[in-house]
């Protein structure tokens, strides 16, 4: 019984601040159902008879809004014997009388309140009930305690009504300047919505209102759902086409105009009633336009007392102003919060590091992920600090600069900006090199900057860049003195007479051609990456025959490999189908890939393959040789790059074969990946795709050759 009164106190403090019906209701059927953990069901009849307002709420409270009609008076007859009842489904009087949409909700019972009508409820509400779907057995609310339930919820929905009927001209004139303040202040779609439905529909005293704005490309009239009713939400937009019913009319002229009769009126477009069910009865239309500019209209829809007169159309029209100021000045606010977060956006995933600076007082406003990822910094450590303490650099002052990007941007109009190359200290005390740039910005049209942007950009790659390029030059340098040397030497000692001596001759001769080779070899890696950068290998259309490529090459390498004692195995399947490629670029890959086996192989086997695999060709490059350190896997083909085991055992090189191996195998569409242990050798795994149109079921034969 404790339990009992606080749910009626519970009601009575929900409900005291509570002057509509519809507020009632949705209320009454919250605290039932959590009251009584079941789905419950309140209606009431509206006027005209034809259809009850339903709210229904789950025992969570959540509360669905809808209309129904009561055919054949069933739901009347049950609610003249004024007595509550508790129904099985399946009895024959549960049958006869409730054929209708109470048992579609229920399952098997239904406890039926009829709502008692008290003096002057009949004003505004005929009949009501409340239905409590599957009530439990043993429940808390008996019938003695829903008498008294129901009752304390009519008084409430009497005393809304006689509040309405007595106050209706002072909440009119109130309300209308509350709306008006209230629209001109809020900068909130939704809130502008939540107020047109709530105290307009109240002040016109109608059942709906619907919103309608203009699209500006099609100028088609789309109806905002949220605001028509949770009927509306189940079915797409309403969308009306120019000059299409009574919205389309009153936005082409824009005209109020009033229509008491919607289905006698020619230009009433009957589709929104047909899709959603709602019956439109009457309308009362107005445009919301600024000067000649129509943006949308709003209808209120089926009046319940009576019929729309001229002072609703004075009310809606006096209105319409705040209104369509308020919604303009919201999509302007839109419009810069929708900027603001895009700018917000491309600086957060800026990959430079960015910060904003206060410039009165050099407070740090905001930094972004990059900057904090670069400096290994929390946003905490940087934000609201001052910038010529935060930011450190080595041989150079912070501050200096950041008052040379706000004098810069004071004294100068010219699109330069200040840049320092620098290096910057991390949160750990290390140092890392990157390129500043500022600029400044005046946001409120002064004669002073307000604000600093900084830019810092990572120079890491770009100094790795430029160490590899050096030592890629000083390694050429050291490669071309040794056989330029080797060549002015011996070509020196033919000219002093050695030339007479035959031995001497050939084998000074036979140096001179090898070094000759080995500098060819460099002039020619040379040009392919000058070309490589330049973007000038490219995939050619053509098809070429990998097997005569592969023929071409092996042979002499083969020999090479067998001049130097190793042995060179080669699977090359016989009629391989052809790939679309430039055929000088294929070549340049696999001899690489081939002439470096051989030359970090000091003992043991080169092996080669080749196979179709599918739609690819695969082929593989595996040796014996020294193999590559784990650590030099990430950097393996980059430009110039070269493992310390090649460096420290003194094969020479250049670093740019394997890089171009890479790029030109990316070029044709296929892949290149490598396995390696230190000493144990290196395999290289290609896959190129094969042409168009090669046909699967080409024949494949295996020819070994293995030199003595």
């Amino acid at each position: 019984m404790k339990d009992l009164h606080l749910f009626w106190e519970k009601i009575a403090q929900e409900l005291t601040g509570i002057f509509d019906t519809h507020g009632v209701c949705a209320s009454i059927a919250q605290q039932v159902a959590s009251f009584t953990h079941s789905s419950v069901v309140v209606g009431l009849l509206e006027p005209t008879g034809q259809y009850y307002d339903i709210w229904q709420s789950d025992p969570k409270g959540i509360i669905y809004q809808d209309r129904w009609r009561d055919q054949k008076g069933q739901i009347d007859e049950t609610l003249n014997t004024g007595k509550i009842e508790r129904l099985n489904k399946y009895t024959q009087r549960a049958k006869s009388l409730l054929t209708n949409p109470l048992w579609q909700m229920a399952e098997n019972n239904l406890l039926l309140v009829p709502l008692p009508q008290p003096h002057g409820m009949h004003k505004i509400i005929d009949k009501g009930f409340m239905a409590i779907l599957d009530p439990a057995e043993v429940s808390p609310l008996n019938e003695d305690n829903l008498l008294v339930t129901s009752q304390l919820f009519t008084a409430y929905i009497e005393r809304a009504a006689l509040r309405y009927e007595r106050d209706r001209q002072a909440i009119e004139f109130a309300l209308t300047s509350e709306i008006s303040q209230s629209l001109t202040s809020t900068l909130n779609l939704q809130e502008i919505f939540a107020q047109v439905s709530a105290d307009m529909r109240r002040i016109l005293d109608v059942e709906s209102l619907s919103l309608g704005l203009i699209d500006p490309e099609t100028q088609n009239i789309i109806f905002i759902p949220e605001l028509m009713g949770s009927m509306f939400l189940e079915i797409p937009p309403i969308t009306l086409p120019p000059g299409e019913g009574i919205a389309g009319w009153v936005a082409q002229n824009k005209e109020t105009i009033i229509v008491n009769d919607a289905y006698s009126d020619d230009r009433f477009s009957q589709s929104s009633d047909q899709e959603s069910g709602f019956q439109t009865r009457s309308i009362l239309c107005v445009p919301l336009q600024e000067k000649d500019r129509v943006i949308g209209i709003m209808e209120a829809i089926n009046k319940r007392h009576g019929e729309f007169t001229e002072h609703d159309k004075k009310l809606l029209d006096a209105l319409s102003g705040p209104l369509t100021a308020a919604i303009i000045n919201a999509e302007l606010h839109g419009n810069t919060i929708s900027e603001k977060r895009r700018i917000e956006t491309i600086f957060q995933s800026m990959s430079e590091g960015v910060m904003t600076i206060h410039a009165p007082d050099g407070i740090i406003t905001e930094v972004n992920d990059a900057l904090l990822s670069l400096l290994r910094a929390e946003r905490d450590d940087l934000v609201g600090a001052e910038a010529a303490k935060a930011i450190k650099i080595r041989d150079n002052n912070f501050g200096e600069f950041l008052q040379e990007v706000l004098d810069h941007g004071q004294s100068s109009r010219r699109s330069d900006h200040p840049q320092l190359a620098c290096e910057i200290r991390r949160s750990d005390h290390s140092f890392i090199p990157v390129l500043s740039s500022g600029a400044s910005v005046n946001l409120r049209n002064r004669d002073e900057p307000t604000e600093a942007i900084i830019v810092f950009s990572d120079l890491t790659a770009v100094r790795e860049v430029e160490r590899m390029r050096d030592d890629f030059f000083h390694g050429i340098v050291h490669e071309l003195r040794t056989p330029l040397a080797l060549i002015l030497m011996y070509a020196r000692l033919l000219l002093q007479g050695a030339i007479n001596d035959e031995e001497k001759s050939q084998r000074f001769l036979t140096t001179i051609a090898n070094e000759s080779d080995r500098l060819q070899t460099m002039v020619r890696q040379m040009l392919q990456l000058a070309k490589l950068e330049a973007q000038e290998i490219q995939r050619s259309s053509a098809e070429v025959n990998l097997n005569d490529v592969l023929t071409e090459m092996i042979e002499p390498l083969a020999d090479k490999a067998t001049e130097k004692g190793l042995t060179f195995i080669q699977r090359i399947e016989n009629e391989l189908p052809p790939i679309v490629a430039d055929r000088d670029t294929i070549y340049l890959i696999f001899k690489n890939l081939i002439e470096n086996a051989i030359k970090f192989t000091l003992e043991g086997a080169i092996r080669v393959s080749a196979k179709r695999e599918g739609q690819m060709i695969s082929i593989v490059v595996k040796d014996d040789g020294i193999g590559i350190p784990e650590e030099a896997m990430p950097n393996l083909f980059r430009r110039f790059f070269r493992a310390r085991t090649a460096v420290e055992r003194g094969i020479a090189g250049t670093g740019i074969g394997l890089y171009m191996v890479k790029e030109g195998i990316e070029k044709h569409r296929g892949t290149l990946d490598v396995e390696s242990k230190v000493n144990e050798g290196t395999t290289f795994y290609v896959k190129l795709p094969v042409a168009p149109g090669a046909t699967s079921d080409q024949v494949s034969k295996t020819s070994a050759k293995v030199p003595a």
